[in-house]
């Protein structure tokens, strides 16, 4: 088979380690011949790729982001955007294609699917919101990250009684935010799933404060919003998926919490940091476990197909049922963990 490959969306820690199990049992098991699309979807629109084999992906099980390189293109907000992907797999010999993504990449395999074209997914991203996977490559990656930020940040906000607010990323699911605020011994954690109460906020670092506690940490995920009509925030222009560019919460954060209780607060926005640098040891073993199942299910039909985490066990299960609703924090679990809070 001729297969091409492609990574959408974000970067993560981990998609060359899918692309390496690809390539290598492609061509040692089956004998098949890639393809690397360039740039995401906009790779296929535009016949951009290159041949991938062993030789060629050589050394980059270990490297963070995208030897293919990535971007946020959806064929379907394109001119004739699918005549053009199937132009570029029947000019070029491709009998299908695995597509390494998140809910945006992976929503536009699933459309392409039930268009006719033979689509496989990967599940990707630090964000860990897509269903049916247990969790996804890059998240372990970006939680240590986070971990090991709010770790550091301690020091410092102890030894200047300052409130720290770490910004981290989650558009709208608050995995990394919980996670690696209970890890690191936060205080206040905020999350997506959740409006907070910016008072309640400040009445968590005044109890702290009155136990002779004088720093605090806050950790809030990028898509924290506060009750309606208590704060207001703001929001930046819109990708081809509709998605709103965020970042700013921390700011906010930082500039009501000191005048609403005059203790000294500074943020500190993690941003593309915790997409950047070498994948942990779990992620690249996800990662090519999820890349060696994409090819045999490639060789089995599985079309219309995404790889899964199930429990211990990858198995395939539908696109649909990967992208038909986001996977976020339950607040059961998060209240049971707001003990620790304060």
């Amino acid at each position: 088979m001729r297969i091409g490959l492609l990574t959408g969306g974000g970067d993560c820690p981990g998609l060359n380690a899918v692309i390496r199990a690809i390539v290598r049992k492609g061509s040692n098991s089956y004998g098949d011949e890639m393809l690397g699309f360039h740039d995401g979807w906009r790779g296929v629109l535009e016949g951009a790729f290159e041949p991938l084999t062993i030789e060629s992906t050589r050394g980059i099980l270990p490297r963070g982001g995208t030897i293919l390189r990535s971007s946020r293109t959806n064929p379907y907000k394109r001119e004739n955007g699918l005549e053009h992907v199937r132009r570029t797999l029947a000019e070029h010999g491709v009998d299908g294609l695995v597509a390494i993504g998140g809910e945006d990449t992976l929503g536009v395999a699933k459309r392409l699917h039930d268009d006719g074209v033979n689509v496989l997914g990967v599940p990707k991203t630090i964000d860990n919101d897509l269903g049916a996977t247990d969790q996804t490559f890059g998240f372990d990656t970006a939680l240590h990250i986070a971990t090991d930020a709010i770790d550091r940040l301690h020091t410092t906000a102890e030894s200047h009684n300052r409130c720290l607010v770490v910004e981290v990323m989650g558009r709208h699911a608050g995995w990394i935010a919980l996670h690696s605020g209970v890890a690191g011994g936060a205080d206040v954690i905020l999350i997506p799933e959740l409006p907070f109460d910016i008072d309640e906020v400040c009445r968590l670092i005044r109890r702290r404060h009155a136990r002779g506690r004088y720093f605090s940490i806050v950790v809030a995920a990028e898509g924290a919003i506060p009750k309606e009509g208590t704060l207001e925030v703001s929001s930046g222009r819109l990708d081809e998926f509709g998605h709103v560019r965020l970042g700013g919460i921390g700011h906010l954060l930082e500039r009501e919490i000191e005048a609403r209780t005059g203790y000294e607060t500074r943020a500190t926005v993690l941003g593309h940091v915790q997409r950047g640098g070498t994948p942990t040891a779990f992620d690249r073993v996800l990662a090519t476990r999820l890349g060696l199942a994409a090819i045999d299910g490639a060789h089995q039909g599985g079309w219309g197909m995404m790889t899964s985490l199930r429990a211990t066990n990858i198995e395939l299960v539908p696109l649909a049922d990967a992208v038909a609703a986001l996977k976020q924090v339950p607040l059961e679990e998060y209240e049971r963990l707001g003990v620790l809070f304060g």
